[in-house]
């Protein structure tokens, strides 16, 4: 089974609405298993994202695709963290825009 990238990181949490992590897609940012992704492509459980948060950039394996966006404690348990975040130099710095 598969989830649209920016579906799953709503759910996961790694962006705050589905138009932001539409545009993490659209700008390059979000990558599964080294490859830049668009918003439509596909994640599956085992796959390796990356993705910018802040002045961090976080990479994480998947772990579930989850059916809905809830609580904090529910989307931890859809990733898990496979490396520290790393710094990103200030001007790759993803600040979400409101």
């Amino acid at each position: 089974m598969n989830r649209r990238i920016d579906l799953w990181l709503w759910y996961a949490r790694f962006a705050k609405t589905r138009s932001l992590a539409a545009r993490l897609c659209a700008a390059g940012e979000i990558t599964v298993n080294g490859q830049t992704v668009d918003k439509a492509d596909t994640v599956r459980v085992g796959d390796e994202v990356s993705v910018p948060q802040g002045r961090l950039r976080r990479t994480v394996a998947v772990r579930a695709l989850g059916m809905r966006r809830g609580p904090p404690a529910e989307a931890r348990a859809l990733y898990e963290e496979t490396h520290p975040p790393e710094p990103l130099h200030p001007q790759e710095a993803w600040e979400p825009l409101l």
